[in-house]
């Protein structure tokens, strides 16, 4: 697997919220439109759709689920990215995401949605 991964000025708690509520993956997924799920907040064995940027409809299925740690999952049926929150402390965090070696170039994609989580967090941080 490879890693990328951002640190955060935010509690771990709210980068996990962030990163398990399926009503917000289009606010810092790049490849996600739109996302159908039988619950927002995802948990072990989830399953729904993700409407992709190009306009397919893919079905997914939560596959690891460590609440407050790590959630991967398989998208159409592959072995997609692993999502990872490291706490560093009351008010800082780190968060990863895994790619799978042949996934290689979809790592770009991961960095641009770490980036996004970081500034998300970071402006609610602020708001608060």
């Amino acid at each position: 697997m490879l890693e990328t991964g951002v640190e955060i000025r935010a509690p771990a708690s709210a980068a996990w919220n962030l990163l398990t509520d399926t009503s917000r993956w289009p606010q810092w997924g790049p490849s996600v439109s739109r996302v159908e799920a039988a619950e927002q907040q995802i948990g072990p064995g989830s399953t729904g759709r993700v409407l992709t940027i190009i306009g397919v409809w893919l079905p997914f299925r939560v596959t690891e689920f460590v609440a407050g740690q790590r959630w991967d999952w398989e998208v159409a049926g592959i072995p997609a990215t692993g999502h990872r929150v490291e706490s560093l402390g009351p008010d800082r965090c780190r968060v990863v995401f895994e790619v799978p070696l042949l996934a290689t170039p979809y790592l770009a994609v991961c960095r641009l949605a770490a980036q996004r989580i970081r500034s998300i967090l970071e402006q609610e941080q602020i708001h608060q």
